[in-house]
């Protein structure tokens, strides 16, 4: 697949989705919601990590408001449930370890867009605003769903009424993010995280993500025994007994995620 609204290569194991038009802070067009599913969906069988970030001073401004203007027209639940639920479910259930790197401002859908990866970096220059009251409309892409979970119900719902900027720094702060990094150090950190998890056991990987998204809706007992079965299974793959010998001898282990 050819793809015109966004970039994807991959080097190294680690895949890198970068949202490509920058004349709109990256604007996220239907045409671009296809091409982030379709890519996601490749790399998850190319690579070992993925990258998702932004080209230009923004990651992305959330929807393309210019596309269709007859907004009288626009079936924003149609919209919702055809091309933003596919694009979010294809990054939630990648196989492989998800980093959107937040180069610049992350808005409305485009800060949950974000929020869908499975680690967050943002440069110290980022800033993360659920602006859609500003527009007369509630939190979507995941919003209302990563928010709570993340920040707590009361920083969930300050973000969502007030729609203010929250830096890079603060959202580390307050556990929505991994970590905000000086803006000079942004690129040489996020390759060495997605090199990091592209040599590491992916096959572990899986399995910590399905533990941990789990755990929301599991009560202690449930979460035990999916525990038990999903690291029996961890245990039975060569990463296992691998990944001991490279401990034991003191030096890189040399995992092949199977």
């Amino acid at each position: 697949m050819a793809f015109e609204t966004i970039l994807y290569g991959v080097a190294a194991d680690v895949a890198t989705i970068t949202l490509n038009r920058p004349e709109v802070r990256n604007g996220l067009s239907s045409a671009m919601r296809g091409e982030i599913r379709a890519a996601v969906a490749r790399a998850g069988g190319e690579a070992r990590a993925l990258v998702l970030t932004g080209a230009g001073k923004a990651f992305c401004s959330g929807q393309d408001l210019g596309v269709g203007a007859d907004l009288g027209a626009f079936d924003l639940e149609a919209t919702l449930r055809d091309e933003y639920e596919p694009m979010l479910m294809a990054i939630y259930d990648c196989p492989i370890p998800t980093i959107a790197a937040v180069n610049g401002a992350a808005a409305g859908a485009g800060a949950n867009l974000a929020l869908a990866c499975d680690v967050v970096i943002a440069a110290r220059s980022a800033i993360f605003v659920q602006a859609f009251a500003r527009i007369g409309l509630i939190p979507d892409a995941g919003g209302t769903w990563w928010l709570p979970r993340q920040v707590g119900f009361a920083r969930a719902m300050g973000a969502a009424l007030f729609a203010e900027p929250v830096s890079a720094e603060e959202a580390a702060r307050w556990g929505m993010i991994w970590a905000a990094v000086p803006d000079e150090d942004f690129a040489d950190e996020i390759a060495r995280r997605a090199r990091a998890l592209a040599a590491g056991p992916t096959a572990a990987y899986a399995r910590i993500k399905a533990a941990l998204r789990a755990s929301l809706g599991n009560g202690l007992a449930e979460q035990l025994a999916l525990e038990a079965r999903l690291q029996g299974e961890a245990g039975r793959t060569e990463d296992f007994p691998e990944g001991v010998r490279a401990f034991l001898e003191k030096r890189p282990a040399r995992y092949r995620g199977r």
